[in-house]
């Protein structure tokens, strides 16, 4: 199964029989973190559920240890098919921690991989929130259990931490959640910034859920059927197209987390917010650390700098689940990294900049400081005059800005002559920012529905443009996410758009620029109406800026170990292409059309076989006629096992006018190249304010 873009990253992890620890620099942990002192020891086994199915679970057990010794369990649950598509990355984080004293457990969700049953009709249903709570309560019952039960995983897995925190699931201890968030409608991958999106995760998924166990992918009707009829996820989502009790009814207030959670985030993945709003909201202790990654784990991250991630899991478990002072209750809150300018460059390996920590949050010595958008394009402390600047509609521009807020982009000055564009005068010293800028405007549309998107870029003296961070809102959303309500055309709006966490030092001599625009496309689908959109400039209430700017030097805390070297399995491998992928963009300048290519690819080996996975999405936006769009995707996923091949496909087709949604999306399967199961899912959905 290829490496979901915004859920899941397979990763190869370096494990050694030392640890840095981690230390508070005022504070001494009294002991340090449990050392490799077991063997590990796989074990397949199954967990009752109460309507009888049986969810599968792969133990990793302390080899060597006394039968009287009890130990925590460590639960990462999610439906990426522990048995395959995710382990060769389960094995080494897994084994890290059984090494340590830990039981660490890999379940898949009911209908997925081993485990029995149909696939929930949702992500994060109520039967795999109610499941997971009997996971959770068998684990700490075992004959070889404390009693003590925390959760760990990234992305899917990160989001069920959290969910199983807010349900106070009894027996779960303390949980650390990695490229995580609460935030389903605003933050995950279906509608960010509440505006729809369609990305490689819904192609994946919508094909995952036909696919039986390995290693056997038995075509037995029995099991088969249920999963192949299940209707794809996305068809659902795109039903569901403003906040309210479909996202809410899945997730609580994060003040009902009250048991300890680390938490892991990335300036460059789309689920960092979470990472705040946790410090702010939760009820019990947080930890954090924010590196410069993407949607990773640490030890693995591109760009760097990498760190090794588990010593401080075995540090943080250690003291909520085996009662062993290391420490962490004396660790910074909030360990982030400060980036510092780079050059556009999407291949960059290492970010320039350092680590700092913040004990409280926002910062103590932040200080929101603000910029006025001028009539002559520029950026001042000083109010502006009354102005007002218009903006030509253009749907196929963004490209250069990335498929979602985070990735290592290229320069974004292509998407940037089609925006309203405010430079700051070259900076006279050294300038940090540090938390959530927020742009204010005030805005109108000649149309009934617009969006509308703010970047945060850094220009330097050669006239470079690096994006920092940015964020977007749905103009009927202006009020309410849940209740959206139609712009009436020439009204003037107050928009305030709260951008992404980030960090930064701006250069003495560059410029703080701004960029606001209507589309910001193949990250978001277009609205539907051709327009004209103005901002009102002037006034202390006139569009502006308000950037959170901290002290260049801040504290730097204790130092992170770099990854360590480690033992993997020599059954499975797997070799695959990093997000994003390859993709090429095609603009026809008669017919005013673009057209974006997207591919990616993954193969994997192991005893009973090969798995070779293909995937393409291409998105289409005509600037002449905003309201035709379209996102086709195939999916295609080769299993050759010793005796026949089986090949699952997808495929995906997502158009738009004016007023609807058009929806097809069939899933096949072939045997030995001859298809023996197909069904199709058809139809029509009107828009709803997107």
């Amino acid at each position: 199964m290829i490496a979901t873009a915004h859920r899941l990253i397979v990763c190869f992890f370096f494990v050694s029989v030392t640890s840095l620890i981690y230390i508070s620099t005022t504070v001494r942990a009294s002991e340090p973190p449990s050392p490799p002192a077991y063997g590990v020891r796989m074990e397949q086994t199954w967990i009752p559920m109460m309507d009888g199915v049986r969810l599968a679970a792969t133990l990793y057990m302390p080899d060597g240890a006394n039968p009287k010794d009890k130990f925590p369990a460590l639960l990462e649950y999610l439906p990426y098919r522990k048995d395959d598509g995710t382990a060769a990355g389960d094995f080494p984080k897994h084994a890290y921690f059984a090494r340590r004293g830990y039981v660490s457990v890999r379940v898949d969700i009911r209908g997925f991989g081993a485990s029995e049953g149909a696939p929930p009709e949702r992500e994060y249903s109520e039967q795999e929130q109610r499941d997971g709570e009997q996971v959770i309560a068998w684990l700490g019952h075992q004959r070889w259990s404390n009693g003590n039960v925390g959760m760990f995983g990234i992305s899917w897995g990160g989001f069920t931490a959290l969910q199983m925190a807010m349900r106070h699931a009894p027996g779960l201890k303390a949980i650390l959640a990695v490229d995580a968030t609460a935030e389903l409608f605003h933050d995950d991958v279906h509608y960010i910034d509440g505006i729809a999106h369609i990305d490689e995760f819904e192609l994946n998924m919508d094909m995952a859920e036909g696919w039986t166990g390995a290693p056997d992918y038995t075509l037995d009707e029995k099991v088969l059927g249920p999963r192949f009829d299940t209707p794809p996820w996305s068809l659902l989502y795109l039903k569901h197209q403003h906040d309210g009790p479909f996202w809410r009814d899945r997730v609580r207030p994060l003040k009902e987390i009250t048991i300890p959670s680390f938490l892991i985030g990335g300036l460059l993945d789309g689920y960092r917010d979470n990472v705040t709003d946790m410090l702010i909201q939760a009820s019990g202790p947080v930890k954090a650390i924010v590196g410069p990654w993407n949607h990773t784990f640490p030890n693995d991250a591109v760009p760097g700098p990498q760190i090794e991630w588990r010593n401080q899991a075995v540090r943080w478990f250690d003291h909520w689940l085996k009662g062993r002072d290391t420490g962490v209750e004396h660790d910074p809150r909030l360990v982030i990294y400060m980036q510092h300018w780079h050059p556009p460059d999407p291949t960059l390996e290492n970010v320039p900049g350092e680590w700092r920590q913040e004990d409280s949050w926002p910062p103590k010595d932040a200080r929101a400081l603000t910029f006025f958008l001028q009539p002559n394009h520029s950026l001042a402390e000083t109010a502006a005059q009354r102005d007002t600047h218009q903006l030509k509609y253009v749907p196929s521009i963004g490209v250069e800005a990335g498929f979602w807020w985070g990735e290592l982009l290229s320069d974004v000055r292509p998407v940037d002559a089609f925006s309203l564009v405010y430079d700051s005068a070259p900076l006279a010293e050294d300038f940090a920012v540090l938390g959530r800028p927020q742009a204010l405007l005030r805005a109108s549309a000649t149309a009934p529905l617009a969006d509308w998107f703010a970047r945060l870029s850094d220009v330097a003296p050669d006239g470079r443009v690096t994006q920092i961070t940015g964020a977007g809102i749905n103009g009927a959303q202006r009020y309410s996410m849940s209740e959206p309500k139609d712009l009436e055309p020439g009204k003037v709006y107050p928009l305030d758009i709260e951008m992404h966490l980030t960090s930064w030092v701006f250069p003495k001599g560059h410029r703080i620029r701004v960029a606001i625009s209507n589309a910001l496309w193949p990250m978001m689908l277009p609205t539907p109406y051709s327009m004209t959109t103005s901002l009102e400039l002037g006034g202390g209430g006139g569009s502006r800026i308000v950037l959170p700017v901290v002290p260049e030097q801040g504290i730097s805390p204790p130092a992170f170990s770099p990854p360590e070297p480690s033992e993997e399995r020599t059954d499975v491998k797997t070799e695959g292409f990093p997000w994003p992928g390859e993709w090429t963009v095609e603009r026809d300048e008669a017919r005013h059309t673009t057209t974006v290519h997207w591919k990616g690819k993954e193969g994997s080996q192991y005893p009973w076989g090969t798995e070779a996975d293909y995937e393409n999405l291409t998105y289409e936006a005509d600037d002449a006629h905003p309201e035709t769009s379209s996102v086709r995707g195939e999916a295609e996923t080769v299993f050759a096992l010793k005796n026949r091949t089986l090949t699952w496909r997808g495929h995906l087709l997502v158009t738009t006018d004016q007023t609807n949604f058009y929806y097809k999306y069939t899933r096949e399967l072939l045997k030995d190249g001859t298809m023996i199961k197909s069904k199709t899912w058809q139809e029509t959905i009107a828009r709803d304010h997107q």
